[in-house]
């Protein structure tokens, strides 16, 4: 984002390097595995799943920043977004002695069991992009304001339908704790300050590409008078985009929410998208192994009024229950779409 185009620029050739061992285990000369006389400090990325371009991005800037304060990086993780499946990785990951664990939760409290022992075993817990129950972790990055999210892609689907008429909102898992807040946040917004537009449905994609296409066409077609479209999620608004630009609703339906500028690149040209938003993807993970750092060195205790160092990024504070703010969302369009790289 604005804030960190000249972070994007010095990251993209560690991309190249990072994006070869993303999902193998141990994407560092040193191993990554936490074990060893090694003093390196060994960070494991958990996401919400693998193979989703979101969470490339994330460990990309995660790796970047643990290759800065030379540690060990590793990212592993299931291919379906359930917290049940996430279990596994965090019980080995325990057993496995790393130093810190950094997690995007697909649950607020179904993980905190297995994180409670990850702790107990040593290991700091950082969430990041999606939260468990403040109890469960040490600390939580937040990509922005829950608030400020959910305004912006109110706004971004009124203004492009007139504020007036029928949107529905699709999803990514029913249980993830970020889009159900921005949610619940979207709905009270709609009602307080649009009375024209009506939310007629949310449906889920479950973050799967497939699973989201076919939810837009659904949509489509149990709403025929439905205006637009608001999808929070990376993988979400692609798959949307897809369908409605082979369709009769291309440039009639709205479609807004959060992606990347190079996914929705092309959409945003050809008339399939006028407007979404997106914090600096990259910089999250960043932040957070720079986060877990801290944390595992003892800089900081992850008390509010802490404040600690994320390498390029600068000075951070700790703010109320554990909570630590990259920044605010920016807007893509035609006007300034290219001049995103991510």
């Amino acid at each position: 984002m604005k804030l960190h185009n000249r972070r994007l620029a010095t990251l993209a050739a560690v991309a190249l390097v990072a994006s070869a061992g993303l999902t193998a285990c141990g994407g560092d000369d040193d191993g990554g595995d936490g074990g060893g006389g090694s003093d390196a400090t060994s960070v494991t990325f958990l996401p919400k799943n693998l193979g989703n371009p979101y969470f490339d991005v994330t460990a990309r800037g995660g790796e970047a920043a643990v290759k800065d304060f030379g540690g060990t990086f590793d990212q592993v993780g299931p291919q379906e977004a359930t917290p049940d499946a996430q279990v596994q990785y965090i019980n080995t990951a325990a057993q496995q002695g790393v130093n810190a664990l950094v997690i995007s939760a697909n649950d607020p409290d179904a993980l905190c069991d297995s994180i409670g022992e990850a702790r107990d075993a040593g290991a700091k817990v950082v969430t990041f992009d999606s939260d468990t129950n403040p109890d469960c972790r040490d600390l939580y990055i937040s990509q922005a304001t829950s608030e400020g999210i959910a305004k912006t892609q109110v706004d971004m689907i009124a203004e492009q339908i007139g504020d007036s008429g029928e949107v529905a909102i699709l999803s990514a898992t029913a249980n993830a704790t970020n889009q159900n807040a921005w949610i619940e946040m979207m709905e009270a917004d709609l009602k307080a300050n649009h009375p024209n537009i009506k939310l007629v449905d949310t449906v889920y994609g479950d973050d799967d590409d497939q699973k989201s296409f076919d939810q837009t066409a659904a949509l489509l077609q149990n709403h025929p008078n439905l205006k637009g479209i608001i999808s929070p999620t990376t993988v979400g608004i692609a798959a949307a985009a897809r369908y409605l630009q082979d369709s009769e609703y291309k440039g009639k339906v709205k479609l807004t929410g959060l992606g990347f500028p190079n996914e929705l690149r092309e959409y945003v040209k050809n008339g399939t998208i006028d407007a979404f938003a997106l914090w600096d993807v990259e910089a999250l993970g960043y932040l957070a192994a720079y986060t877990a750092k801290n944390l595992v060195d003892g800089t900081i205790e992850g008390d509010e009024g802490d404040s600690f160092e994320a390498g390029d990024l600068g000075e951070f504070t700790v703010g109320a229950d554990g909570v630590v703010l990259l920044g605010d969302p920016t807007v893509f369009n035609a006007d300034n779409i290219d001049d995103y790289d991510f």
